[in-house]
């Protein structure tokens, strides 16, 4: 008789309870030494060579950093690459300004995306540059050989500068490579990093902005989101691989890495990482900073932002070419005004400055109970203290005078471009000539050469500034602008002739506007265009957005210097509190702040709890998408073609359980410059991509909170059925490595004959 034995492999999954979570923006050169340990037990597959290699490829290979630089010292976005014909995935946002910049109304790619069907459909992106990490370097020894601590903060600066431009015209390899040297913990510490610069990068897909911006300003920072947050480009270099300018012999970079892409989705506690450049935190920031910020600092910006944002709106959704030309600035106004408010929101309800506080409390009495101790950080918190204060008098004018006059309605700033132009027409006084006649006429035509020049420079900058400009609603800005300007600066510390202007327009800025606009060359192209055909000083030196420019610029120059004496001492101040906290804490690895250099962050999947009774799942679904529709609301428009196939459960092989996640949360720690940052799993595949931060944990840039900080991602099948199912760009799947896991199964059977 045969036998035959059932083996049963029953599969049980068991949570231990723990979630790994590490606050931290990481120099992967460290990786190795500071957290390998602890991400293998995590979940992470990869050797620690494979994550981070100065001499073989490695992840740091295929994450890219997005400038407008040729030599860019820090950057405004991240991507990766996905593919080994340098295709790189980044955020819609990221990608925004360029996807404006090509849209027109016959050709709206914002409102109806973009897809390159093939290589010769990519556009090119003159401004835009991808800079490739090659190594990094602590150069803190070379960098403060000079230094001592008998210097004062001018004398140190001066002789790390001396060294610094030595070590980097040495690392830059006769120009071939980009190199940046930057301060770590308050400047205490340097590092060296070296990259390589590509300035060929080409658009090849956006999604249109009823998915890649769905939800808008309402859901920006906010959990649920349902927001397909991705664009994507190509990297292009000369032929031997080498960086090269656009040029139709340009060929796809051959990345050294890129990463592959995983459809497994995510569970929840699984291993995620994010690589990137986060731009900026202040996490060793003092009470004092903390409050300065919130009392001195952030209620002006969101103040002026706010205003501008309400007088773009009307004119924006009451024209759509004004919705294209405005889309940019709107974007990037708003996302700052809505985070600052976030960041006040939460600064004040977790109380980071009272945690502030007994941490200076720990810090004096341990500098107390040492008299050498005293003696160097004796004076460091009543000097940070008494400078936030002497910076608190004088930042309100300084903030008003930038974001409400230089940088508030665009003709002021634009009619400041003509200053060099200006002094040139200026006429030349008869003692500035020479005597001798020939010399005299030989210095005349130089200066009307030099006019000439600096007329057409200017004249072939016309068409760019006014593609994106639209007289009306800056003229109404412009009023709006004067107002604030004039209510919240005190009369004896604004620009003269502001209050001027009110005086002899009885308080309407209104009119006062529109006389501007009926008067100025900078207010139409075609006027500015006839003038710079035939310049003159006297057209400049009546014309009143120069004149509110150059009024704007003095009352600048005072208000900065004055702002820059009261922080004089603050820098060396926040050196030395940094230097004593790290003595002070001697057993706890610090990580630096962000400063736009390239970082590794690491956590899992995880859900959370925003307040009392409110539970957030860590994932979205497409019935979010149909649950948020609104066709009344520009910002909740579902496309109809994306609806249908939602309705039809059309997710071919990205859905999962019959349904398709959109996005997911995780425990990284992130801030802005992360954006279009790769979230990696455990085996160096790409799971999502990072692009937003949460409502509840915005003062996470000065206070990481563990409890309530999660990174928004996109879910990375949501952006392939984007890319296949919603707009057919299948030569774009065709591109990518694309890795599932075969399932196992739960049951196996041995049979014995």
């Amino acid at each position: 008789m045969k036998k035959v034995f059932l083996l049963l492999a029953f599969v049980m999954l068991a949570s231990l309870g723990k979630t790994y979570a590490d606050e931290g923006m990481w120099l992967p050169m460290f990786v190795e030494r500071l957290n390998y340990t602890d991400m293998r037990e995590a979940g992470l597959q990869l050797t620690a060579e494979e994550i981070y290699s100065v001499n073989n490829s490695s992840l740091k290979d295929a994450i890219v950093g997005l400038s407008t630089s040729p030599s860019p010292s820090g950057f405004f976005c991240t991507g990766e690459i996905v593919s080994d014909q340098g295709l790189m995935f980044t955020n819609h946002h990221c990608g925004y300004d360029i996807i404006q910049q090509h849209s027109t109304l016959d050709h709206d790619y914002l409102t109806n995306g973009f897809w390159a069907k093939s290589l010769d459909e990519e556009l090119a992106n003159p401004e835009l540059t991808a800079s490739f990490l090659i190594r990094m370097q602590d150069v803190t020894d070379s960098v403060m050989q000079n230094v001592s601590d008998t210097m004062d903060g001018q004398q140190r600066s001066a002789a790390m500068r001396e060294v610094s431009s030595r070590m980097k015209k040495a690392a830059s390899e006769d120009g071939r490579y980009n190199v940046v040297l930057k301060s770590f913990f308050n400047g205490n510490e340097y590092y060296m990093f070296v990259y390589e610069v590509y300035t060929d990068v080409r658009l090849v897909g956006a999604p249109p902005s009823d998915i890649g911006k769905f939800g808008g300003d309402t859901d920006n920072w906010m959990w649920p989101r349902h927001t397909g947050d991705f664009s994507i480009f190509r990297v292009y270099s000369a032929p031997d691989g080498s960086p090269a300018d656009y040029a139709e012999e340009n060929i796809p970079l051959k990345p050294k890495h890129y990463l592959p892409i995983s459809l497994d989705g995510v569970q929840e506690d699984d291993f995620a990482m994010i690589w990137g450049f986060p731009g900026s935190t202040d996490r060793y920031l003092t009470s004092y900073g903390v409050n300065f910020n919130l009392d001195a600092q952030y209620p002006a910006i969101i103040d002026l932002f706010g205003k501008k944002l309400d007088v773009w709106k009307p004119f924006m959704a009451a024209d759509q070419q004004v919705n294209i030309q405005y889309a940019s600035k709107h974007a990037v106004t708003a996302n700052t005004w809505k985070y600052l408010i976030g960041q006040t929101r939460g600064l004040k309800n977790l109380a980071v400055a009272d945690k502030k506080i007994q941490l200076e409390n720990q810090f004096t009495a341990w500098v107390n109970a040492n008299p050498e101790r005293t003696e160097k950080y004796g004076e460091v918190l009543s000097t940070l203290k008494s400078s936030y204060a002497m910076m608190a008098d004088k930042i309100e004018p300084l903030l008003y005078t930038s974001f409400a006059g230089l940088n508030g309605s665009e003709i002021v700033g634009y009619a400041l471009d003509f200053s060099g132009l200006y002094e040139l027409l200026k006429p030349i006084d008869k003692k500035e000539l020479p005597k001798d006649k020939d010399m005299a006429k030989k210095m005349k035509d130089e200066r009307e050469q030099q006019i000439k020049a600096s007329a057409e420079a200017l004249l072939a900058e016309v068409d760019e500034h006014f593609k994106n400009y639209y007289a009306p609603a800056d003229k109404k800005l412009l009023a709006t602008m004067l107002n604030e300007y004039y209510l919240h600066v005190p009369v004896n510390m604004q620009t003269p002739l502001v209050y001027q202007k009110f005086n002899e327009y009885k308080g309407s800025f209104d009119n006062y506007a529109e006389e501007v606009f009926e008067k100025s060359v900078f207010a139409e192209k075609q006027r500015l265009v006839n003038f710079l055909n035939n310049p003159d000083f006297k057209t400049l030196d009546k014309d009143p957005a120069l004149e509110l420019g150059n009024a704007f610029m003095d009352k600048m120059m005072k208000a900065s210097g004055e702002f820059q004496s009261a922080q004089a001492s603050l820098s060396e101040s926040e050196r030395l509190f940094m230097a004593g906290l790290r003595e002070m804490q001697s057993d706890k690895v610090f990580y630096p702040d962000a400063n736009s250099t390239m970082r590794m962050t690491w956590g899992t999947v995880q859900s959370y709890e925003p307040a009392d009774a409110i539970q957030y799942d860590y994932v979205t679904t497409s019935k979010g998408i149909l649950e948020k529709e609104d066709p009344t609301d520009p910002e909740f428009i579902v496309p109809e073609y994306l609806k249908t196939l939602i309705e039809n459960r059309d997710f071919g092989p990205y859905g999962e359980n019959g349904e398709l996640i959109i996005c997911f949360l995780s425990t990284n720690d992130i801030t802005g410059g992360n954006s279009g940052s790769p979230v990696i799993n455990g085996k160096g595949e790409l799971i999502g991509i990072a692009f937003d931060g949460n409502w509840e944990a915005m003062s996470g840039d000065i206070a990481f909170e563990p409890e309530l900080q999660r990174t928004i991602n996109v879910d990375i099948r949501y952006v392939l059925f984007v890319i296949d199912k919603f707009a057919g760009a299948t030569n774009l799947i065709d591109e990518l490595t694309i890795h599932k896991a075969v399932p196992q199964p739960l049951r196996t059977e041995t049979v014995e004959m």
